[in-house]
């Protein structure tokens, strides 16, 4: 079933949640990173912030997906098996990763919401959760950007902590992530 993780592998709904969330977060932080190239107040720059606003609205509504997915059954076990205490920072960085995927587009919506503007997601003009009020916008723009900071942080951790465990250690910790290899016979 594509929902249910085996023994060895996250099922096929998690792995390609995972995958589509990475580069949906590329494409965040991209936007951002290359905001710059249009001038302010141009139509190019407010596309890309536009853009920004609706891929971080659906990480957070896949993130929920994730977490549904996640909750359907145990994760596939590591060989070999993990000390303790790497499992236990392994579980908090998966945490750690959740909430930033839910308080990001949060607080993002609160701050344009605060600027007084409204957000579009897919063509829907989405509610303003808060009133327009500019110096509480200034101040989590302020939590936004360091969240951002974080973010770059969390996955980067997250995936050379997959890659020293392929690599160094020799345990299936990324293969239980990735799509399975389709054999050709010819």
């Amino acid at each position: 079933m594509p929902w249910k993780n085996s023994d060895s592998r996250y099922s096929t709904v998690s792995i390609a949640l995972h995958w589509l969330m990475l580069v949906l977060l590329v494409v965040v932080y991209a936007c951002i990173e290359f905001r710059g190239i249009f001038p302010k107040g141009s139509g190019g720059r407010t596309l890309i912030r536009e853009a920004h606003f609706m891929f971080g609205l659906t990480v957070f509504v896949l993130v929920w997906l994730r977490l549904f997915a996640r909750s359907l059954g145990k994760a596939p076990q590591i060989f070999p098996a993990s000390p303790h205490w790497q499992t236990v920072l392994a579980r908090l960085m998966h945490w750690a990763l959740y909430i930033f995927m839910i308080a990001m587009p949060i607080l993002g919506w609160l701050i344009t919401s605060a600027q007084g503007n409204q957000v579009m997601f897919y063509g829907i003009d989405l509610p303003m959760p808060i009133a327009e009020n500019k110096p509480l916008a200034t101040r989590l723009h302020h939590w936004h950007v360091l969240g951002g900071t974080l973010g770059y942080w969390l996955i980067g951790l997250h995936a050379v902590a997959a890659l020293y465990h392929h690599y160094v250690v020799g345990d299936n910790t990324l293969l239980r992530m990735t799509p399975k290899r389709v054999s050709r016979n010819t």
